[in-house]
């Protein structure tokens, strides 16, 4: 298929039908009808905003989810914004089909109406970035630049998202730090269409900065305040906010997830496909053919994953899997790679590693003979021997990996995720075998097709 094929094909599946455009429209008139009663019925000075990817017209076909944003006067504290906006953003649920508490920065409703999921979070009523109190407070701003910049360039932000979907580096969630849906917007808006910014994929790494709206020129001494901590931080992009140039629009972007947009950019305009929008599900095959091939063994642990959302969980998770790499690293095992995730109620962190097993003895070295730290040495230790001045000795040690693991648990070595740790204390060890609703996730681990790029 030739390029213009391939985009008219998945336009073609993207783009939402004139009858979802019309569940959409009269979805969002009846929850701000909704809102505004709610608030005359309370007697608030609060001004209901639609934000997202449904008010900037961005949104995918079947991805209809709503953020309603209750906006409150500057003047309001903090505390009462908090208060009176969750009481107000219960009230609207309850007159939907049904609702939780979520929580961000502050607690806010989240609320399920004719299939949708619906997102109510109170913030400030910004009118610029000077005005931001909270982290979400931007998102009006966010909605109004889109909305006064796409300039009908609605389709082509649909055909990035939805690459960046299939490529597997969508989301700026922290346990994701792919791309966000407003930093797709900011790169369609800038360099003019889908194919323009995969054109740029090299160019926009080597120019590092990305500034649509000339902070560094307007505001240059804050612009460069964070052009020079992104710097040092070593982010891939820096896009300075065109609402708040106190901002990067990149920065959960991770070296890794762009290295995915990076290569599939170039491989698709060399051979389009509606493969990379669209993948198909990876074969499963065999992870015991892996380990074979490979001659490594995986050690995997199996916990209860407690009451935690994914924005809570994934982060710990990530950090026990790397708590345990650096901790087995330091008794002598290489480790080759982590994953993590959950099936059910029970989580999960899987390490590939070299070896099973590991010489009973490691060698001590110890301090100069001659000193008095190098007496005690003498004594304490059964086997001493020198070279040249430094003493060295032989100390007995665990074997076996699984007797590793738990003794540097039961010694608190590992540092784990904070809502895991008496979990994974808990936890079920397993080498070289996980039960048969993990075998797909250990094979695309092991094969190195869950984040592969090639091969």
């Amino acid at each position: 298929m030739t390029i213009e094929a391939v985009i008219a094909e998945v336009l073609r599946q993207i783009r939402p039908t004139e009858e979802e455009r019309t569940f959409v429209k009269r979805l969002m008139g009846e929850l701000k009808e909704l809102a505004v009663e709610t608030v005359e019925e309370l007697g608030l000075d609060v001004k209901p905003h639609f934000v997202g990817s449904l008010a900037k017209d961005t949104y995918l076909a079947g991805d209809h989810d709503v953020d309603l944003f209750l906006a409150f006067p500057l003047e309001t504290p903090l505390q009462e914004l908090r208060e009176k906006g969750l009481e107000l953003g219960k009230v609207i649920a309850r007159k939907l089909d049904s609702y939780e508490i979520a929580y961000a920065e502050h607690p806010y409703v989240r609320a399920s109406y004719k299939g949708v999921s619906v997102d109510i979070v109170p913030c400030y009523d910004v009118n610029s970035w000077r005005d931001v109190r909270t982290a979400v407070d931007r998102s009006i701003l966010h909605t109004r630049w889109v909305n006064e910049n796409i300039k009908g360039k609605n389709d082509e932000v649909r055909l990035l998202k939805r690459f960046l979907k299939g490529i597997n580096a969508y989301g700026s969630e922290i346990y994701v730090r792919g791309f966000s849906g407003y930093l797709a917007e900011i790169l369609v808006i800038k360099y003019g269409s889908f194919l323009d910014v995969l054109k740029k994929a090299d160019f926009m790494l080597r120019q590092k900065i990305i500034d649509p709206k000339n902070w560094l020129r307007r505001e240059p001494e804050i612009a460069m305040r964070t052009v020079k901590r992104e710097v040092e931080l070593d982010r891939p992009l820096i896009v300075l906010d065109p609402v708040d140039p106190r901002r990067n629009v990149a920065a959960n972007l991770s070296w890794e997830r762009y290295g995915v947009f990076y290569f599939n950019a170039i491989k698709f305009l060399k051979e389009p496909s509606t493969k990379f929008f669209f993948p198909e599900k990876s074969r499963a095959g065999n992870y015991l053919d892996e380990l074979r091939r490979k001659g490594t063994h995986l050690v995997t642990l199996i916990f209860g994953k407690q009451d935690l959302v994914d924005d809570l969980l994934l982060p710990q998770l990530e950090r026990s899997a790397r708590g345990f790499e650096k901790a087995l690293e330091r008794e002598g095992f290489r480790v080759f790679g982590w994953d993590y995730g959950y099936s059910g109620d029970k989580a999960f962190i899987m390490l590939e590693v070299d070896r099973a097993e590991r010489p009973s003895v490691r060698i001590h070295p110890g301090p100069e003979f001659f000193t008095e730290r190098g007496r005690d040495f003498y004594r304490k230790n059964e086997r001493v021997w020198l070279r040249g001045k430094r003493l060295y000795a032989e100390k007995s040690v665990k074997e076996n990996i699984l007797d590793v693991i738990s003794e540097l648990l039961e010694k608190n070595q590992v540092s784990l995720g904070k809502n895991l740790r008496e979990a994974v204390k808990d936890a079920d060890f397993l080498v070289d075998y996980v039960p048969g609703d993990l075998e797909g996730e250990a094979y695309l681990f092991l094969s190195r097709k869950k984040e592969g790029l090639k091969g």
